[in-house]
């Protein structure tokens, strides 16, 4: 309908030929188009249960509406005007709220094994993410705080803190089979030169030092491989926290969906109340669910209002 042009860069995953503007702007028109009215810089500063509906006080004067929609959002990057505004709301109304913690977030990590990596800030290469029965294969990226990437972020929204997230560095390598073949193919050949083939040299060099394991392969034994192969296809990373709400893409946790109906998100207890998209307990991968979620619940509201 708006004529935007979009290209498939990983499966079910949408991206704008130009730029996301275009999407902004489409919805912009939309809105014009259905007479929606857009009053920025308005804070809302009380919210009262009506006979009629809902009365609603801001500082430019009182709007009053039967159906009252909350799509403000959780508290994922408070820069972009992320607040708790409805949680407050739902509490303000007996609602129960879940536990929020940020997800689709970047790891930290513990000084004594992010000062060895500080060097590798910018290099990225795929790799199998795994906690709690969880694993996503797709790239980590190094970075100056710790690990991020799509992988990463994907299996922060399983992780809690404390646990252990598991790393496979080489997912599509026979490691163990490929270090005893070039053991005697090539036993004067380092094991980080080896490595490099299927890594970055950097990445290759540094761990193989962070974890004292260069070598010649000819000298490497049987347990020493197995050894070497636990390391990079089992890497074993306990992160200290992540980056938090500043950085998180989504917020796990929030309104519990049980307060509101599955088919139109009216609040069960009081009627003409909405809740949609991220202000709900729902979280989504990445790939645009959290978008689809945020569109689609307000759809199914905006057909009930």
């Amino acid at each position: 309908r708006h004529g935007i042009e979009y290209h498939e860069k990983t499966p079910g995953q949408l991206f704008c030929n130009e730029s996301s503007k275009q999407i902004l702007d489409m919805l912009l028109t939309e809105a014009e188009w259905a007479g929606v009215e857009i009053r920025l810089n308005t804070s809302v500063e009380r919210l009262d249960k009506t006979e009629s509906g809902f009365a609603v006080t801001t500082p430019s004067g009182d709007l009053h509406c039967e159906s009252l929609v909350i799509a403000s959002g959780g508290l994922s990057i408070p820069n972009g005007g992320a607040t708790s505004f409805a949680y407050q709301i739902a509490e303000q109304f007996g609602l129960r709220v879940t536990d929020r913690r940020a997800a689709l977030v970047p790891f930290t990590l513990q000084p004594d094994l992010l000062t060895p990596l500080k060097e590798l800030s910018g290099v990225s290469v795929l790799a199998d993410v795994s906690c709690n029965g969880q694993h996503f294969k797709e790239n980590i990226l190094f970075t100056h705080r710790g690990l991020s990437g799509p992988a990463i972020l994907q299996i922060s929204s399983y992780w809690k803190p404390g646990d252990t997230v598991a790393i496979d560095l080489l997912p599509n390598l026979d490691l163990a089979s490929l270090l005893k073949q070039k053991r005697e193919s090539n036993p004067r050949m380092h094991l980080s030169s080896l490595l490099a083939d299927y890594l970055s040299k950097r990445l290759a060099n540094t761990l193989c030092e962070l974890w004292s394991l260069d070598a010649e392969l000819g000298q490497l034994s049987n347990e020493r491989i197995l050894q070497i192969t636990a390391q990079f296809k089992n890497w074993q990373v306990k992160p200290s926290g992540t980056e938090g709400y500043r950085t998180a893409e989504v917020t796990i946790g929030g309104v519990d969906t049980d307060e509101v109906s599955q088919k139109t998100f009216e609040v069960k207890r009081v009627k003409g109340l909405y809740f949609i998209g991220e202000s709900l307990d729902v979280t989504g991968h990445l790939g645009g669910h959290n978008f689809q979620w945020a569109w689609a619940s307000g759809f199914a509201a905006g057909q009930a209002c």
